[in-house]
């Protein structure tokens, strides 16, 4: 029995969305940056909490809704804690969790967007007649919308172009493409 070398990646964003919306001070459509501030409100025992938004151009601002009249008992002291303190590391967090904006329906700017690829696991698995290759699969938990070849490009660090010519003459071959799960084989040199 024969093994191949598996390669697991994970695309991970290094830095919070950026939402793309209209902003009255501008008059038209510009890009707001998170400022890594909350704002709290009470009104009696239920809670709102936003992450706020500034418009990179004239800094108005707007408030993407974390919680919406929550029961105060319900967000964890921790939390409510570190919203109060506008910690960073939580303002990042909240500025990452892409289903927050679609709850929101704030509208992401994916072309700007800065992420990497980190590793999760270098194994083997069993061959299949594949012996001079390496499997890589790319994990898109975030749901980022990235296109597969452009994916592949990253990772490998090539030019979508030489991907797609790598794929027509069989140096790379895809095996599943969703946009939440890439995996292909690549001949070892390429590594």
């Amino acid at each position: 029995m024969s093994y191949l070398r598996k390669i697991e990646y994970e695309i991970v964003p290094t830095e919070s969305f950026t939402v793309i919306r209209g902003c009255s001070g501008c008059g038209g459509k510009t890009y707001f940056k998170n400022t890594k501030k909350f704002r709290v409100n009470a009104n009696g025992s239920k809670l709102d909490v936003w992450l706020i938004y500034q418009c990179e151009k004239c800094k108005h601002t707007f408030n993407l809704t974390i919680y919406e009249r929550q029961n105060a008992l319900a967000i964890p002291r921790d939390e409510y804690s570190r919203f109060l303190d506008n910690d960073e590391q939580l303002a990042e967090m909240y500025g990452r969790n892409l289903q927050l904006f679609r709850r929101s329906r704030a509208e992401v700017d994916f072309e700007r967007m800065h992420y990497q690829f980190v590793k999760r696991q270098d194994g083997t698995v069993e061959a299949d007649g594949r012996e001079q290759q390496i499997m890589l699969s790319i994990h898109n938990p975030c749901g980022l919308k990235i296109r597969p070849e452009k994916q592949i490009a990253g990772m490998l660090g090539l030019s979508r172009n030489q991907v797609q010519k790598m794929m027509q003459e069989g140096e790379i071959e895809p095996e599943n493409i969703s946009p939440q799960f890439v995996s292909f084989y690549v001949k070892e040199h390429l590594l």
